[in-house]
């Protein structure tokens, strides 16, 4: 028989990672995991900021970074200026470093939503290339006579019901995402 829990495990990554791509998402709220893009090159690495600093979002426009060591702190706020897809501009006293996190404009609001649909297009996509490997293995299992021609049809119709479950909750998560975003 022809085993599609693979393929159902891969359409759950591909959903966890489209919901894991939309909390990097910025929605005008300051939160800690926006500086999950920037690295930092330090004792001659590049490791993530999180593991070099401490993260908090203290206010609505304002996030934390608390540097383990302070000699770091130079390099970390250029790390975070250096970032362009972020545009923030972080200041530091010393110990630690102030990003503010400026109001969003009507016109970057629909910039991110833009944004975030091409993410949306992208996890579709990942979800019609695990149909179309399901199609692929089910053919070449019909070819080998180890289903039924019945059997290749229920699959069809079965993975492509998945496919539109999938497609919904991706859809319902954009909408979600989308009015947050738009949400003054």
């Amino acid at each position: 028989m022809f085993d599609t829990d693979i393929y159902n495990q891969k359409m759950n990554e591909a959903i966890d990672h489209f919901a894991s791509e939309l909390k990097k998402v910025r929605t005008g709220r300051a939160h800690p995991s926006m500086l999950d893009s920037v690295h930092v090159e330090v004792y001659g690495t590049k490791m993530p900021l999180n593991q070099v600093s401490n993260i908090t979002a203290p206010e609505a426009g304002m996030i934390l970074v608390t540097p383990f060591d302070v000699n770091n702190i130079a390099t970390i706020s250029a790390a975070i200026r250096n970032d362009q897809s972020l545009g923030f501009n972080p200041s530091d006293d010393g110990r630690l470093i102030r990003v503010p996190v400026p109001p969003l404009t009507e016109e970057r609001r629909r910039q991110i939503v833009k944004q975030t649909s091409e993410k949306v297009e992208n996890a579709k996509i990942v979800l019609r290339n695990i149909r179309q490997d399901v199609l692929k293995h089910a053919k070449k299992a019909k070819e080998d006579k180890t289903i039924t021609e019945d059997d290749l049809r229920g699959i069809e119709k079965n993975i492509d019901s998945q496919i539109k479950d999938f497609s919904a909750k991706i859809d319902e998560m954009f909408k979600s995402k989308e009015a947050e975003i738009m949400k003054v």
